[in-house]
């Protein structure tokens, strides 16, 4: 209860004992007008959360970090009284989503619309709502509150950035053959032509084919075996770190400064995680361009699989995935790999991700170029984003053992920190 209710019902009750007590007329005129202004200051603070309508739509409910995400609030008056002032107070959990509106006079069946745009900074899945309505009384005695419930699910992917300098070392061949599985999506690899049928992309038709036999043909295609590219994130807590941070205040900003961060993207927050997710989605976008089956596998802490594939779906699902991931597993990064090491063959190539500073899965990443499997390392210096022991001796480890490195800093760019591989001195 507000303290100017306090107030009000305190000089009403000691009015009524005052005037109960001397009979003087002064006493109950008071008691009268408190009364009156108590009965209809809740009256007026009732009527204003009544007969209010809201509807909040979003416009997509999928984004993803460094773009924003765009909700439309409508609150219309189905009274047929005006309200002198409704807060309109959201509860949304997304970081620095501002909603919550005042809105004075709202006259009877008026409707006031306003859009939102707030910066997606962190992955995850947040909800928008509920609502919860606040209003009161002209004298300031009474304030009342009403929950609206409803909420709106809205999931964050991680941002993808370009890597045109990302590298892979190449795969092997089994026996010196080439394994052929036929596939509907386009590669470099040509199996053989067969008759055109309804449905088919005309970019597959082969017209030396069809000129020689006087009908249409079309090509087949088969996967390339060394294609297959398996991202290992590591989730082990005790090597991830993150910072404190603040949501950016976008809502004074001009639209073309609004514009520029849809462009370039805001700096990743100051987490291990996050750098980890954005290095995952940004491969996995590299090589899924490119026609070639991603899959990934983490521990959080139960075993999560997403078998091979290709295609714009499999990159959804993927950063379906990296988007709910966290850093909960007690497994360390050297068990992950050797419980892992009997799902992969020397088809594949193998792209750890990890903040870990400890060099012993240095040693099973070894175990795997011994046995042909292509491996390459993303390594997360969990040393600049806090308290953890340095990155260096495993880099030199990784160096020296001639397994391809790239190094991912606190506020580095991944576009930048993917592109070259880590030297000694970084």
């Amino acid at each position: 209860m507000r303290y100017t209710t306090w107030i009000a019902l305190s000089i009403w009750l000691v009015s009524l004992i005052l005037a109960l007590i001397t009979g003087r007329d002064l006493l109950y005129n008071t008691f009268y007008f408190m009364t009156l202004a108590l009965v209809g200051s809740w009256l007026w603070a009732k009527q204003n959360l009544r007969g209010l309508e809201i509807k909040r739509r979003v416009r997509t409910p999928r984004s993803q970090v460094g773009r924003f995400v765009e909700e439309t609030i409508e609150v219309a008056n189905q009274s047929w009284l005006s309200k002198l002032w409704v807060e309109i107070r959201d509860e949304s959990d997304l970081s620095g989503h501002r909603a919550s509106r005042v809105l004075i006079s709202l006259g009877r069946r008026q409707t006031r619309i306003w859009t939102v745009k707030t910066l997606a900074l962190r992955r995850g899945r947040y909800r928008l709502g509920p609502i919860t309505l606040r209003s009161g009384d002209p004298l300031g005695i009474f304030e009342l509150r009403k929950p609206i419930p409803g909420e709106k699910p809205v999931l964050i992917y991680p941002a993808a950035y370009d890597i045109p300098g990302f590298r892979l070392p190449p795969g092997h061949l089994p026996g010196g053959k080439i394994a052929h599985y036929r596939t509907h999506y386009l590669t470099t690899n040509v199996a053989t032509v067969r008759d055109y049928v309804p449905g088919d992309s005309y970019n597959r038709i082969h017209w030396p084919s069809t000129a020689r036999t006087g009908r249409l043909m079309v090509k087949e295609f088969e996967l390339d075996p060394t294609s297959d590219v398996w991202l290992l994130l590591d989730l082990d807590s005790a090597w991830h770190v993150s910072q404190p941070w603040e949501p950016l205040d976008l809502t004074d900003i001009p639209a073309i400064v609004r514009n520029r961060f849809r462009r370039d993207g805001p700096a990743l927050i100051p987490a291990t995680i996050e750098y980890a997710a954005a290095a995952a989605a940004s491969i996995a976008q590299r090589y899924l361009a490119e026609r070639r089956a991603v899959g990934l596998i983490a521990y959080t802490p139960r075993r999560e699989v997403l078998h091979l594939d290709r295609g714009y779906r499999q990159f959804t699902k993927l950063l379906e995935m990296l988007a709910l991931v966290e850093p909960n597993a007690a497994l360390a990064f050297d068990r992950m790999l050797l419980a892992e090491r009997h799902y992969l063959t020397r088809t594949s190539t193998v792209v750890v991700i990890t903040p870990s500073a400890d060099a012993a899965w240095v040693d099973v990443l070894r175990d795997y170029r011994h046995s042909g499997i292509g491996v390459t390392a993303v390594l997360v210096a969990a040393s600049t984003f806090g308290p953890l022991p340095s990155y260096r001796p495993v880099l030199g480890e990784l160096i020296a053992s001639q397994i391809p490195t790239y190094l991912v800093r606190r506020d580095a760019h991944i576009t930048a920190a993917l592109s070259h591989v880590a030297l000694p001195n970084d």
